[in-house]
């Protein structure tokens, strides 16, 4: 279909302004955003971590000085153009050290999350390709130095020699943040010595030539197949969004943002490192999320901006110190979130929830900005961004359908990802060079988008995608389980629980405790199912075996998780995982 022919009005395209119209952009490259929020704030303070009796703090010149003997070391360890060095820490300053210090060696920052199993951390690195790993050895009850010497016995044996490994051929170097040392696992202050024969001058070369167009960062996300894809972005797609969240959410420097949520999710990397620094604020991080821990971080560092998820938000609620903290420093808080409730916050700033994007388009795709009018808003997911186009298509032809009809949401502009990795761009973007998301939704007359969930039946939870493919995999390994179908149901913090449904072969009795435990290994910890329903054969199988009937099986498992909370007498969802970093 030749739409261009047609009045826009008529059809289902909206556009943004040009980017160049878009206020308060600035450099589009990571070394060149550095060095500008550097520049622009030198001594202000850009990253506080608060570690037991200790308090760590960065200015912005720290920052950049971090940064700098990071890229040193990456250059001494071989790191060049495009180099992929991958990331896998909790929110601590060396993840932020990584991020930048990658960018100015002209490498490209790869973000592993600290939730991975030991398959899941194996096939990232894997498919990723990197050469240098920085990461912290354990997390909470995660052992990383455990697993990957497993992986690969070679990181046992004590030499200083680059690694060469046949199940992971480009890794060269392994890392670990803090003093940990251990076989060919070089401590975090060994690395960064090594960068001491670096010459400054030769950094600062390497990061004047990247260009915004080059590749910046690689994330993981799960789409519709039962693996994560891996999301390769420009330069200039992540410093868009880096500036333009300070845009959305209209912060000063007076910015002071806690946040536990991993940076391996690019959101948020977005609403936290983007607005803090692009404001001229400070990080306050968090490792791993602790309710109680989190109210005292806030009031001790007198937090203004706390990024967080929603059943975070109500655990904060139900904390033991929630009655004593003063949170009077909150500002920029959403006025209906439960901290907006606290006894000590006043605040009638409204977060911009009208926005709608993913990790394709590195966070938000179309937005408003804070405090919009609520008749502007009308109930939807905002309108495109500067520089973004999107259309609704048919599913199943492509073609363009009338303005008001329900379809599925295609997007196109500067913050699209270049592809996933693996794949040529014409699996992946169609003749005009639209990204397919496989959401369903319409546009209005005001060109308004109005999102109304996945065709491809991704769960969102905790604000993670979980591809139930993958959730079906492992639980088809269970002894026992001959059918599984997982889906998500409604929640009211958590947006969706994950939930499967499953169907025992005859004769064997599934136990649903043991069958939690069995993903709990092999699942990151926000996958793993929160109930596990036995149904029948028949009960299932018409409902789970076609994509088109996940809306019905979702309902079914809704009925019957509050038949078995009627039943049991309980007032309040089972216990499940933790979903905090």
């Amino acid at each position: 279909m030749s739409y261009e022919l047609e009045p826009e009005r008529l059809l289902s395209i909206a556009r943004g302004v040009k980017l160049s119209e878009e206020p308060g952009l600035g450099a589009l490259t990571l070394p060149g955003y550095l060095r500008e929020v550097t520049d622009r704030f030198a001594e202000r303070e850009a990253v506080v971590f608060p570690t037991g009796s200790e308090r760590l703090s960065w200015s912005y010149a720290d920052l950049w000085e971090r940064a700098m003997q990071v890229a040193r070391a990456l250059i001494a360890c071989g790191a060049g153009k495009d180099t992929r060095v991958g990331i896998m820490m909790t929110n601590r300053p060396e993840w932020i050290a990584s991020l930048f210090g990658t960018a100015l060696a002209g490498g490209v920052a790869v973000a592993f999350s600290t939730f991975s199993t030991p398959p899941e951390l194996e096939y990232l690195l894997e498919k990723s390709g990197v050469a240098i790993l920085l990461f912290e050895g354990q997390v909470l009850k995660r052992d990383f130095t455990e697993m990957l010497c497993a992986m690969e016995p070679a990181l046992s044996h004590k030499r200083r020699t680059p690694l060469a490994s046949l199940k992971f051929p480009f890794l060269r170097h392994i890392v670990a943040a803090g003093a940990y040392d251990a076989g060919a696992i070089e401590g975090w202050d060994e690395f960064i010595a090594h960068g001491t024969s670096t010459p400054r001058a030769l950094v600062e070369a390497t990061a004047a030539s990247v260009q915004p167009g080059d590749i910046g960062v690689l994330f993981f996300s799960s789409g519709s197949t039962n693996k994560p894809k891996g999301i390769l972005s420009t330069q200039r797609a992540v410093c868009i969004q880096l500036w333009r969240w300070r845009r959305l959410y209209g912060t000063q420097s007076d910015v002071r943002c806690w946040s536990a949520n991993g940076f391996f999710w690019s959101g948020n990397v977005g609403m936290a490192i983007g607005t803090t620094l692009s404001s001229g604020g400070a990080l306050v991080l968090q490792p791993t999320f602790d309710a109680a821990g989190a109210l005292d971080l806030m009031q001790a560092e007198r937090v203004n901006y706390p990024v967080a998820w929603p059943h975070q938000w109500a655990q904060m609620e139900a904390a033991p110190n929630w009655t004593q903290v003063d949170l009077s420093s909150l500002k920029y808080v959403d006025a209906r979130t439960p901290l907006s409730r606290h006894k000590t916050v006043h605040t009638d700033w409204l977060e911009p929830r009208a926005a709608y994007g993913n990790t394709e388009t590195f966070t938000v795709a179309t937005a408003f900005s804070v405090n919009a009018p609520p008749e502007r808003i009308a109930g939807s997911n905002g309108e495109p961004l500067p520089g973004n186009t999107v259309k609704i298509i048919d599913p199943l032809s492509g073609d363009v359908l009338p303005r008001g009809a329900r379809g599925e949401i295609a997007v196109k502009g500067p913050t699209l990802m270049l592809g996933y990795i693996g794949l040529t761009a014409d699996e992946i973007f169609d003749a005009e060079g639209f990204f397919r998301t496989g959401d369903g939704g319409y546009l209005d007359q005001e060109d308004r988008l109005f999102w109304e969930g996945r065709l491809t039946d991704i769960i969102k939870t905790g604000g993670a995608n979980v591809s139930p493919l993958e959730v079906d995999g492992v639980l088809a390994a269970y002894p026992g389980i001959k059918l599984a179908r997982t889906v998500g149901v409604p929640h009211n913090t958590l947006g969706e629980m994950v939930v499967a449904c499953v169907v025992a072969h005859e004769g064997v009795a599934l136990v649903e405790s043991t069958i939690r435990d069995f993903a709990r290994q092999r699942l990151a910890s926000y996958k793993v199912p929160r109930r596990v329903l036995l149904f029948g054969e028949d009960e299932i199988s018409l409902t789970g075996s076609a994509k088109t009937k996940s809306g019905e099986l979702r309902k079914l498992a809704a009925d019957k998780i509050e038949y078995l909370r009627v039943k049991e007498g309980q007032g309040a969802l089972p216990p499940g995982p933790p979903l905090g970093p």
